[in-house]
């Protein structure tokens, strides 16, 4: 078996590295990071900040990442959804996986202590250790809650773009991390509802597997109007304009409706359906910040 694995390993491409890093993960959480830097100055964003700065929070993601890989690569490979990622296939090693989680772990700290400042450098860092130690490590196979407690460790990147360029912390970029922390557990559920057996099947407590439907989508429910009101938050305090606050309500609003729907059990497959919008509303919930941002940055300058 190692000498099949070893073999295998030797047949891995860049692609696979980059598979271990979660692109497509990694990509939301820029697009968060981004409107966090973009949001902490009227001004513009140093060009090093906004290149280095995301870059070190890629890379120090990708790690996380990477490590989660090697953590789940048992379970992975008995999951129809992630079996054939490279580790679960045995294409590239634990070894090497954790070799390249520390290579980009370094190289991204690197660059975020060059190119930012400490806290910024710091509090990446306590996001990686918290996705992958925390809650990979230890959350995720111990409690059906391991996605509410562990969510805090992916809320953070618009909180590090905001530190990233103002070096301080406000309340401005607690609350985005509310937002996403508010998200997370109706964006994970509804995947967990649809991959139930599997979950059940590997022995991961989700909470479907070990409370019910039902009860799930109960909390679903609650979960967010809890988002709703949370995402309201940013206009109540003047971070935020009219343009924002229509468009929070309207993305919340059919969100709601379909955690109504999964609730009633009213539309075939809206576990799934859900999930998929949940992607959509924290992309646009985030790109509508920014707009309004500049747009009331524009209104001042007449």
């Amino acid at each position: 078996m190692a000498t099949l694995l070893a073999t295998r390993s030797q047949r891995a491409t860049w692609r696979d590295y980059l598979e271990l890093t979660k692109p497509r993960v990694v990509l939301l959480m820029l697009i968060t990071s981004l409107v966090g830097m973009f949001l902490a100055t009227r001004a513009g964003v140093p060009w090093t900040v906004l290149l280095f700065g995301n870059l070190g929070i890629a890379l120090c993601a990708g790690a996380a990442a990477a490590v989660n890989h090697v953590v789940d690569r048992r379970i992975d490979a008995l999951m129809a959804r992630t079996h054939k990622r490279p580790l679960a296939e045995g294409r590239v090693s634990p070894g090497a996986a954790l070799a390249f989680a520390l290579l980009l772990a370094v190289a991204g700290t690197a660059l975020l202590l060059a190119f930012t400042n400490e806290l910024t450098a710091w509090l990446t860092l306590a996001s990686l250790l918290g996705y992958a130690v925390v809650y990979t490590g230890l959350l995720k196979r111990a409690t059906p809650q391991n996605i509410v407690i562990g969510g805090l460790a992916g809320a953070a990147p618009p909180l590090l773009g905001w530190v990233a360029v103002s070096g301080h912390l406000s309340a401005e970029p607690l609350l985005l991390v509310l937002i996403i922390f508010a998200w997370t557990p109706p964006h994970f559920w509804a995947l967990a509802i649809h991959r139930k057996a599997e979950y059940a099947k590997v022995g991961i407590p989700m909470l479907p597997v070990t409370h019910g439907e039902p009860y799930t989508k109960l909390h679903i429910l609650l979960y967010t109007l809890m988002l709703l009101a949370a995402s309201l938050l940013p206009y109540a305090i003047h971070m935020s304009g009219p343009l924002y606050l229509g468009c929070a309500l309207v993305l919340g609003g059919r969100f709601l409706h379909w955690a109504w729907a999964l609730y009633r059990g009213s539309r075939p497959h809206a576990a799934i359906r859900t999930f998929k919008y949940s992607i959509c509303y924290l992309f646009l919930l985030f790109i509508a910040l920014l707009v309004d941002h500049y747009q009331s940055a524009e209104n001042l300058l007449r």
